[in-house]
């Protein structure tokens, strides 16, 4: 009785009818089986590949998941940090030799830092150092492809043009201007051919005022669509998209919590600190660890020796000068804190400060006779 294998191979179950033992008929079995074998592994291998490749497609970067817009602007604050800081870096080099060495190229080396910076990163993988951390990259956005499609070199190229050229003629523009009579010495007023000077400063500030005007603009439109936070990239037209599929933002709400409570926490303290009078409260709270018995002790003896020091810079009093209190000061350095503060208490004891006036004569006296 022959039987039907795997793969549609009819395998005889007994061998030969005559020869029941016949090794031709094991060996034909054999070798049935192994291109059984074969085939199955062939097709299993045909199933392997194909979800390979629709996990290659579900990898790309889907241009159509919306990018929250806090990425998209801390992306742009994470460029500008490391900007900075490579340009404290590359200033420190410097720290040893002549100062101002730097200063007369400082706006063609910040360039020449954010175009190499531009060539290791946004030219090469499409993609900025903060994007890279946020798992963002730019997507040619007039592109009518469903997929993703990176910049272009053009883009590229305008994206760099864009971002350094108006930062550097911004730099320059103190020493540009005066070349074509624009500067406060080349007054338009005092040439001839003021006219045409006249009017290249207008359009030099009609430019600037449309080009800020639009920046506005596009920010608001970015806080409708979401798309686009500054106008070099609208112009470009480069969008930011995630990188990996199905990333998300997680912020938990007890980091946000966390924030809150140490920015608002700051604020507070940068709004009571100047109010508060250190002076007072390092008085007070000395004399609360001390004790009121400590102070006593010492009164007696600090009586003696305060004509030998000054309250305030510690030195041999100079035209000596009290404030109410038992303690004397320099009279130069008593009135410039008062001047300062007009509520200036003693930094000894904490009293109230008065006018100052000259050290009594009669501590003078007392002072000669125990000389």
């Amino acid at each position: 009785m022959a039987t039907t294998g795997r793969g549609g191979i009819n395998i005889s179950r007994g061998g030969c009818q005559t020869h029941a033992s016949c090794k031709g008929c094991r060996s034909q079995t054999r070798l049935l089986l192994g291109k059984d074998r074969d085939t199955l592994n062939r097709l299993a291998a045909d199933k392997t590949v194909r979800p390979a490749g629709l996990e290659e497609a579900a990898a790309s970067p889907d241009p159509h998941i919306p990018v929250l817009r806090i990425s998209q602007l801390d992306a742009l604050e994470l460029d500008a940090a490391l900007e900075q800081l490579l340009w404290t870096r590359f200033s420190h080099c410097f720290q040893n030799c002549r100062p101002g060495l730097l200063t007369p190229v400082e706006p063609e080396l910040r360039a020449l830092l954010y175009l190499l910076l531009w060539r290791f990163t946004l030219y090469s993988n499409s993609a900025t150092v903060g994007q890279s951390l946020l798992s963002l990259r730019y997507h040619r956005a007039g592109s009518l492809a469903r997929r993703y499609r990176p910049l272009s070199p053009r883009q590229k190229l305008v994206l760099a043009v864009l971002a350094a050229g108006p930062r550097w003629l911004q730099d320059r523009s103190h020493s540009l201007l005066p070349l074509v009579g624009l500067g406060s010495r080349g007054s338009v007023f005092e040439r001839d051919d003021g006219l045409f000077q006249q009017g290249l400063r207008k359009a030099l500030t009609l430019v600037s005022g449309v080009a800020k005007f639009a920046s506005l603009i596009n920010f608001f439109i970015f806080l409708r669509n979401g798309r686009h936070p500054i106008l070099s990239e609208r112009i470009a037209g480069a969008q930011a998209v995630l990188s990996k599929p199905n990333v998300t933002r997680d912020v938990t709400y007890q980091y946000m919590n966390r924030e809150l409570l140490w920015h608002g926490f700051a604020d507070f303290l940068i709004f009571l600190l100047p109010l508060m009078d250190t002076r007072k409260l390092k008085a007070a709270v000395s004399s609360f660890v001390f004790g009121e018995e400590s102070s006593d002790r010492k009164e007696s003896g600090e009586r003696r020796e305060l004509w030998k020091e000054c309250g305030l810079c510690g030195e041999w009093p100079t035209m000596p000068h009290t404030v109410g209190c038992q303690h004397v000061f320099c009279y130069y350095c008593i009135k410039s804190h008062r001047i300062a503060d007009a509520r200036l208490t003693c930094p000894k004891c904490g009293a109230e400060t008065r006018q100052p006036e000259p050290l009594n004569m009669k501590v003078q006296s007392d002072r000669l006779s125990t000389s």
